[in-house]
């Protein structure tokens, strides 16, 4: 019997581990490029999250999008704040009526919902192509997940913006829930790709090369679309400040 096995995002790890589980005997293997080149990819320190948000929504009044928060209860609150703000928002989560998730992601769907505040259990088969933006407010728990979840923005091609609001205080966090009793193997894999999303954020370098290596597919240093490859540094001589704070530390 023939057999296909499908996969969106998936590390090289994840892959093999989809080939042992099925006991698939050199199967052909077709990886296409992770690159989606029209989204612009940006980390922004978590400070004030909800200006923070209000600030990006607010140059967006007319554009679809999805926020994604880490619990149930985050959802309905934000999406209560954003609606007394007179936003068109709805709250998603696993715990929800089914009746009321149907009707928030149909209205959504329709664009009679700009704004869909949601947990992770929002995405999987939602097919809008003008999704014009993506926000973390809280860090996702993986790369795979983070990927998965920002490349529902602009799948008609057009221009589009995925933003994390970064805290290391969201991380550790995450540490503590990453810890699964009793399986210490389960637990490193967890901690490891907890740790790679928060080397994500922190990253100085092209933000979409450290995407598309994670992959395990080559990129050039700069794409031009992300947060670090669009900033501007300036340099300077700081050879005098150095020499005067080495000083004072050996004085």
């Amino acid at each position: 019997i023939p057999v296909i096995a499908l996969t969106a995002t998936a590390d090289k790890l994840t892959r093999k581990d989809i080939l042992e589980k099925l006991y698939l005997k050199d199967p052909a293997e077709f990886v296409s490029s992770f690159n989606r080149a029209n989204i612009t990819y940006k980390v922004v320190p978590k400070r004030n999250s909800f200006k923070q948000l209000l600030a990006f929504l607010n140059q967006r009044k007319e554009d679809s999008g999805i926020i994604y928060c880490l619990s149930r209860k985050s959802t309905e609150e934000l999406a209560a704040d954003l609606k007394s703000y007179g936003f068109l928002a709805e709250a998603y989560h696993a715990g929800m009526d089914n009746a009321d998730k149907a009707r928030n992601q149909e209205a959504f769907l329709r664009d009679e919902v700009k704004i869909m505040v949601a947990t992770i259990a929002f995405g999987m088969g939602i097919n809008k192509s003008n999704v014009r933006y993506v926000v973390h407010v809280d860090l996702p728990k993986n790369i795979e997940g983070y990927y998965q979840e920002t490349g529902r923005a602009g799948r008609d091609g057009l221009p589009s913006d995925a933003l994390l609001l970064y805290s290391y205080g969201d991380a550790s966090k995450l540490q503590y829930f990453a810890k699964i009793e009793g399986n210490e193997a389960q637990t490193t894999i967890m901690l490891k790709k907890l740790d790679d999303m928060v080397k994500y954020c922190q990253v100085q370098s092209c933000r979409r090369q450290y995407l598309m290596q994670y992959f395990d597919e080559s990129f050039p240093d700069n794409c031009g679309s992300c947060d670090v490859c669009l900033s501007e540094y300036e340099k300077f001589d700081a050879t005098l400040i150095a020499q005067k704070a080495l000083s004072a530390v050996a004085r």
